[in-house]
């Protein structure tokens, strides 16, 4: 195997591990801001993955370049309907209207 694609699976399998201590790691009063972040960063990966459909000639870079937009948006769809549900807890209710008082008959 080549020492370049060793080394390169290497820090992918790396990355993996610490990406799954940090984020297990995060309290739940942090998920809003950090999934802010995470959008930000899946639209920049989405238009890379556009790029690499450009780049890459043939079947394999157009459906490789095709299954990294498809997930790129769907993790950035999926991230803002988490993000708008948890902000919509902390929205206050309006409270009903106060009926008027009924008179009784005699």
């Amino acid at each position: 195997m080549d020492p370049i694609t060793l080394l390169g699976a290497y820090v992918f399998i790396l990355a993996i591990f610490v990406g799954f201590e940090v984020i297990s790691k995060v309290p739940a009063t942090l998920h809003t801001p950090l999934m802010s972040g995470a959008n930000a960063i899946h639209g920049i990966i989405v238009v890379g993955a556009m790029l690499v459909v450009l780049a890459l000639p043939g079947p394999l870079g157009t459906i490789l370049g095709f299954l990294a937009v498809v997930l790129g948006t769907a993790n950035v769809v999926g991230g803002f309907v988490v993000t708008d549900r948890m902000l919509s807890m902390f929205q206050r209710r309006p409270r009903p209207a106060a009926k008027p008082a009924e008179k009784k008959a005699p």
